[in-house]
């Protein structure tokens, strides 16, 4: 079975595409741009979903559900919304199909032809807000903190899997305030929790920063954002937080009446993260041999492997590990046992490598003679021998030295990928040769960061909300500018 991986020096593209579908994460179906997730890919998404569901509630947020369906019409209420989305909306014009008399099969029925158009949902902003106008009278009725697990399509047809996909799973977040001040923090407050889930949970470092303006979301004032390198020396936006001021307040009328009595519009945010996430975590800490997983979002962070030649050997080591598993289970770590009696062991070590299993544990008659188990790691392949006594706490603590031993390494990496750039060659030098995050001077017009990104495809990342005021002058125009940004090619 084995790997069979391309390697990452080879072809980091292929690479990452053999890793998807060989480790069962996912796969293309029959539908053009639309992915398959697996069982094993699912129940890691299911765990990231789990612990940002946790984070927003214990930030306040609740979760409710609006449709699938947009009206045509709503699009048309927010200028730079509707421009930001035309390209890639989906929309239905009929509601029934009837049978091809002449042909066989089933066409769609001409007379069964929508009044208006309805959208499949790209974001929910227009939708929501349309129902906010319902819910909220006064300063009494706000902030609305409501957040949404759902589905979106955003017409792509250049796809890859969990990066880039025609319809994919992601949480949104839709807030309502009284004030402006209230708006900004709820904005702050989410690129927050993201960031933490990302380093915490993840194991991925990612700078915090504000967007450009040709980089921000469609209707927005600000875009916070939270940016990740990845082992290819590219850059993966990994989270977005939006400030909307009152511009979708404005388009559907939104007001309320304030403490004083008067009538105001009511300020706004959004924020979300995708299944792309699933795509930053292969991509930032996996191997040649395969997957590698932090423990916190491994879907079982510990596999075991009985070696045996004789049923009465495997019943000995079965009533081992069932103790060992209860003193695991108790600690709160997930176990798998593995006693399946049609592969070999030498197959399974290889299977679980490739999925990225933490810790695999492997016990066969010898050992239960030393009281002994055999521990490997995947983080760094090593193996070594340790009594079964006390077990379950030397496997706790493994697991928190992987866990922080996968993000020092992902840290670590992107200290030695983020450099400076003074001049427009010394840029395009490090662009072409190196990769990674560029901080380099801009002098913020439009222009400039357009004519950048025409002639090297590299984008402004963010603004990095850390950063230090410096005179300098812009790398591509020489104009003078006050502080770096963070430039990078990106997906």
């Amino acid at each position: 079975m084995a790997k069979e991986l391309t390697s990452r020096s080879e072809n980091y593209s292929q690479w990452y595409q053999d890793l998807v579908i060989k480790a069962d994460l996912a796969e293309n179906s029959a539908v053009r741009g639309c992915m398959v997730i697996k069982p094993y890919g699912y129940a890691i998404w299911e765990k990231m979903q789990a612990e940002l569901d946790r984070m927003f509630k214990e930030t306040g947020h609740v979760n409710a559900y609006f449709p699938l369906f947009i009206p045509k019409s709503f699009f048309s209420k927010e200028a730079d919304h509707v421009e930001g989305f035309a390209k890639e909306c989906a929309v239905v014009t009929h509601y029934r199909l009837k049978n091809d008399e002449e042909n066989g099969g089933v066409v769609v029925d001409p007379d069964a032809k929508l009044e208006e158009e309805l959208i499949v949902r790209p974001t929910s902003e227009t939708i929501i807000w349309n129902t906010y106008k319902n819910w909220i009278q006064s300063y009494r009725d706000l902030p609305i903190l409501c957040n949404q697990w759902a589905n979106v399509v955003r017409w792509e047809m250049r796809t890859r899997l969990f990066l880039r996909t025609a319809e994919f799973l992601w949480q949104e977040g839709h807030t309502a305030h009284a004030t402006k001040e209230e708006a900004i923090e709820e904005t702050e407050k989410m690129c927050n929790v993201y960031a933490n889930f990302a380093e915490n949970f993840m194991a991925v470092p990612v700078v915090k920063g504000l967007k450009s303006p040709n980089e921000r979301f469609a209707g927005a004032l600000e875009t916070y954002s939270i940016e990740a390198l990845m082992q290819d020396g590219k850059a993966l936006q990994s989270g977005t937080s939006h400030f909307l001021g009152q511009n979708f307040a404005k388009a559907f009328d939104v007001t309320f009446a304030n403490k004083e009595g008067k009538e105001d519009y009511v300020w706004a945010t959004s924020w979300g993260v995708s299944t792309r996430l699933m795509g930053a975590l292969i991509m930032a800490h996996s191997d040649d041999n395969g997957l590698v997983l932090p423990p916190k979002l491994a879907p079982y962070q510990v596999v075991i492997v009985p070696i045996y030649r004789k049923e009465e050997q495997l019943a000995a080591i079965t009533e081992k590990v069932d103790g060992i598993i209860a003193k695991l289970k108790s600690r709160g770590i997930s176990v798998k046992y593995d006693d399946r009696d049609t592969r070999k062991p030498g197959w399974k070590f290889a299977e679980y490598e490739l999925k990225g299993v933490p810790v695999r544990l492997a016990l066969g008659p010898r050992d239960l003679e030393n009281g002994t188990v055999e521990v490997a790691r995947r983080d760094t392949l090593e193996k070594e021998v340790t009594p079964i006594e006390n077990i379950d706490q030397y496997v706790e603590d493994l697991l928190e030295t992987i866990q922080k031993n996968i993000f020092q390494k992902a840290w670590d990496y992107r200290a030695e990928n983020t450099r400076k750039a003074d001049t427009w060659e010394e840029f395009k030098e490090i662009l072409t040769t190196k990769g990674g995050f560029i901080s380099a001077h801009w002098d913020g017009t439009s222009e400039t960061e357009e004519a950048i990104k025409n002639e090297t495809k590299a984008t402004i990342r963010c603004l990095p909300l850390e950063y230090e005021a410096e005179e300098g002058v812009c790398i591509y125009s020489g104009k003078p500018s006050k502080r770096r940004v963070l430039f990078a090619l990106a997906y």
